[in-house]
């Protein structure tokens, strides 16, 4: 009797600490993301609140729009090359530190993870100046070494202006996934080092048949959640340093262009039709992601 009564204590007790949470998650983010998908059914303004039902034809007008197709390719870049560049140099740089003698691994390490510290609107902010096509350091670089900086500035030009963003992205975020993989560094023995020191192994293949193995699933979560988050982070850096969309629409990312329909063109209905794709679309990601990168969890 004892026992039945403190199991139905415990789950009353668990019910009254998860409730709450589970109803402020409901009310959060459940209906809002129902919301969307009820509103992108309808031609609304973000000024009004008449709205009239037309069905799927936002979402015809989606697959047809161009701007949009253009929008999708610079979110496939961003998600491509800064995730690949920012879990290699974070991979490199905490394998760097780690295997290092160095007393002032401590320093270099907040060095690192400083970014993380600044807020995104600094950052973009500082990129900015970086990039004055007249005062700015990557200017004044260059033309040391006889290049001279575009005549638009660098996040005036089609050809770079990608780029520009996507570097303030990756210095963003490289100290903090450093920071998490020597973390999982250190949780691997010092045994399997020593055993492979005496087996003549070099430290290129320490990485990659010890260190990279033993902590892949630490790998695996961060790759997944930098992919999903470089698309929210996209739409910051994007709307602080290229307003506009950038030249040609180079830099215009799902999200600012979203945005701009809603706020701008004041078409609500459609821009909710473009947060519909954008939830399908890092769902789907997600998927994706944690598919390819399923192996087996190699133990010690």
């Amino acid at each position: 009797m004892k026992s039945g009564r403190s199991q139905r204590e415990k789950r009353r007790f668990i019910a009254v600490c998860t409730i709450p949470t589970v109803v402020i998650y409901i009310l959060i983010m459940v209906v809002p993301t129902i919301n969307v998908f009820y509103m992108s059914f309808f031609k609304m303004s973000s000024l009004s609140l008449e709205k009239k039902f037309v069905g799927f034809d936002n979402f015809k007008t989606l697959i047809g729009d161009g701007k949009f197709r253009q929008a999708f390719a610079n979110n496939i870049f961003f998600i491509v090359s800064v995730t690949a560049i920012t879990i290699v140099l974070a991979l490199f740089f905490a394998a760097l530190l780690k295997q290092s003698k160095l007393k002032e691994k401590p320093f270099y390490q907040t060095v690192f993870f400083f970014p993380n510290v600044l807020s995104l609107v600094v950052i973009a902010t500082l990129f900015i100046q970086i990039y004055d096509p007249t005062k700015g350091i990557l200017s004044a670089g260059v033309k040391i070494i006889g290049i001279n900086a575009p005549m638009q500035g660098w996040l005036g030009e089609a050809t770079s202006a990608r780029w520009c963003v996507a570097a303030a992205m990756i210095w963003q975020a490289v100290g903090y996934y450093m920071v998490m993989y020597i973390a999982g560094m250190d949780g691997i023995p010092k045994d399997l080092y020593e055993v492979a020191d005496l087996e003549g192994m070099s430290g290129i293949k320490q990485f990659f048949y010890i260190t990279l193995p033993l902590m892949w699933e630490i790998v695996r979560v961060t790759l997944v959640f930098f992919i999903i988050s470089a698309i929210n982070m996209s739409f910051v850096f994007v709307r602080l340093m290229t307003p506009t969309g950038g030249p040609n629409g180079k830099t215009e990312v799902i999200l600012t262009y979203m945005y701009k329909q809603a706020f701008t063109n004041s078409n609500f209905g459609y821009a909710m039709t473009v947060g519909v794709f954008v939830f399908m679309f890092s769902f789907v990601l997600a998927l994706i992601s944690n598919a390819v990168t399923k192996r087996d969890i190699v133990q010690y």
